[in-house]
């Protein structure tokens, strides 16, 4: 059995969507590699932040996107934020509101 893509809500998937043309296209190719092999496909595709929390590491002509996801019971990865890298670290903003959302998702009833 697969490994499931979902998204937080619907404003993130159109987030992510919307990035620019080369790092839309390696999003597609990484999280179809995740459908088959996992959550997990190691540096320096994916990076674990602790506590369940992972980002998708995109890199592209274009610049560097960042994707935050977790994985829930049954094979389920759930993209909880996307955004655009301007610096060498992540913004503690959206390490929070991503941190935020996987608390939110894992604490729903299924």
């Amino acid at each position: 059995m697969d490994y499931r893509i979902e998204y937080f809500n619907q404003s993130v998937q159109d987030d992510i969507l919307a990035l620019p043309d080369t790092l839309a296209a390696r999003y597609i190719v990484l999280t179809r590699r995740m459908q088959a092999l996992g959550p997990n496909l190691g540096e320096p595709h994916t990076k674990t932040f602790g506590q369940g929390l992972f980002e998708l590491r995109l890199k592209a002509a274009e610049g560097i996107a960042r994707v935050f996801y977790c994985t829930l019971v049954g094979k389920r990865i759930v993209m909880l934020h996307g955004f655009v890298k301007k610096s060498d670290k992540t913004p503690s903003g959206d390490l929070k509101l991503a941190t935020s959302r996987m608390k939110e998702r894992k604490h729903e009833k299924p």
